[in-house]
């Protein structure tokens, strides 16, 4: 595996996780690498990172200090998407992470060529938001 593709992934979560970088950014940053999509699982503290001829590799994340609710509440899983979209007062991605699994969010897939996120409940429930245009 190319270190400097890893590298800039590591960078990606950690401007994430320490709210230096946006989602747009890291977007940018990822797809400039090659990197075809990354998926982030909430219950196992992992990011992994996808190329488009299968490559791929793994990184730890922060744990989350809630469980992943039982239930998959689609609508409370949008208002925490909104807040990172408009970037709200107070806003961070580890408080997105905590309000994303209280909504039942187990864990989720962006596709840079499918121009979305899958978000994905314990019990395969699901919530597609389209990047904007």
């Amino acid at each position: 595996m190319d270190p400097r593709k890893q590298a800039v992934a590591a960078a990606c979560l950690k401007g994430a996780e320490e709210n230096t970088l946006s989602f747009p950014t890291i977007v940018g940053m990822l797809m400039e690498e090659g990197f075809e999509s990354y998926a982030i699982d909430f219950r196992r503290a992992r990011a992994a990172y996808y190329f488009p001829d299968g490559g791929n590799f793994e990184l730890p994340m922060h744990m989350l200090d809630v469980p992943v609710a039982a239930a998959f509440d689609a609508a409370r899983l949008g208002e925490a998407i909104r807040e990172a979209q408009q970037q709200v007062p107070d806003y961070s991605y580890k408080g997105f992470c905590a309000k994303a699994a209280a909504a039942g969010c187990a864990f989720y897939v962006v596709s840079f060529s499918g121009r979305c996120a899958l978000y994905v409940g314990r019990t395969a429930e699901t919530h597609v938001e389209r990047f904007p245009d």
